[in-house]
């Protein structure tokens, strides 16, 4: 079983906003998008988040082999309670999330 990470090109994370964190999995090949796209779900993604998964927005957008999530921000970006001001190290739980063949 492979992590994310090891089967994409690259997984970045960033603000969308005060309220909201965007993650953008580069896939890089059609090969690499289809697996992507058959094994990652939404309720995965959005247990690894802690967070509902009717809050998370999954775009799959296919000519780029893309697969973009956006979800809240448990803390609004720059509150005292927020680690992560600019949303950089959510990717790295993505990154290490195991993906089964």
């Amino acid at each position: 079983m492979a992590n994310l990470g090891e089967i994409v090109q690259k997984i970045r994370s960033k603000n969308a906003g005060p309220f909201w964190l965007t993650v953008d999995i580069f896939c890089g090949t059609p090969h690499a998008y289809e697996y992507v796209i058959a094994r990652l779900f939404s309720a995965t993604v959005a247990k690894a988040f802690g967070v509902n998964t009717q809050d998370i927005k999954r775009f799959d957008i296919a000519n780029l082999h893309v697969v973009k999530f956006s979800l809240p921000r448990p803390h609004v970006q720059g509150s005292t309670l927020d680690p992560d001001m600019h949303g950089a190290s959510w990717a790295a739980l993505l990154a290490e999330l195991p993906l089964e063949n």
